[in-house]
């Protein structure tokens, strides 16, 4: 089985995204030859990042995609349940753009993910990561790209990890979150898993969504 993870370039002011280092951890540690991990950073573009996406799926025919962003206000892993058909950027993307309150396509305003999300969330908490399941990708390049896996209609969908880093804290916050998150500023301040543990808890996640395919 060959599952495609992605994770995002750093985006705003800040030079770390905590979705790619959780990737690249991902990457170093995985050992299990029953599931060939491939793994690709995406950029922050609205238009960049769903184009990146399908060259990925098209060069490497995964049976399943697991894409992980990063979201400014959460102190959990978040497994999202579907994607809106909007997006409407509180700041512009890596290549200037700005959209606010602009539907992706003439589709249904909301498409549901592909995987078991509850199955999901339980798999990472057995980890010891905390994990929550989330029916809001916000309205930046994540939920575009989360979007965008629904339509493909591979099995898979979204993750958004908590904006941790290495040093410091991070300056994106409501731009990553939707409305319904509840969530407050300052994800590291309230408890947030460190790169390990979000690594641990993408291995968990890829491990779920593999039994998903697997029992068909």
């Amino acid at each position: 089985m060959r599952i495609l993870v992605t994770g995002f370039e750093p985006f705003g002011s800040d030079a770390e995204n905590a979705s790619g280092e959780t990737v690249a951890r991902l990457r170093e540690r995985w050992s299990d030859p029953a599931i060939e991990l491939v793994t690709a950073i995406l950029p922050v573009s609205f238009d960049g990042a769903p184009a990146r996406l399908g060259e990925l799926v098209t060069e490497h025919r995964p049976d399943a995609v697991l894409a992980l962003g990063e979201a400014g206000r959460r102190a959990a892993v978040t497994p999202e349940r579907s994607a809106r058909n909007l997006v409407d950027a509180r700041i512009p993307d890596n290549d200037g753009v700005q959209p606010r309150g602009v539907p992706i396509d003439d589709g249904p305003e909301r498409r549901a993910a592909r995987f078991d999300v509850d199955a999901m969330v339980e798999a990472i908490r057995a980890v010891g990561v905390r994990a929550e399941a989330s029916d809001d990708a916000g309205g930046f390049v994540c939920n575009r790209v989360a979007y965008e896996l629904a339509r493909l209609e591979l099995p898979g969908g979204f993750l958004h990890v908590p904006a941790v880093r290495s040093r410091g804290t991070a300056t994106i916050g409501a731009e990553t979150d939707g409305a319904e998150t509840g969530g407050t500023a300052g994800a590291a301040d309230a408890g947030a898993p460190g790169f390990d543990e979000l690594a641990s808890a993408a291995e968990a996640a890829v491990r779920s969504l593999a039994e998903g395919v697997a029992a068909g």
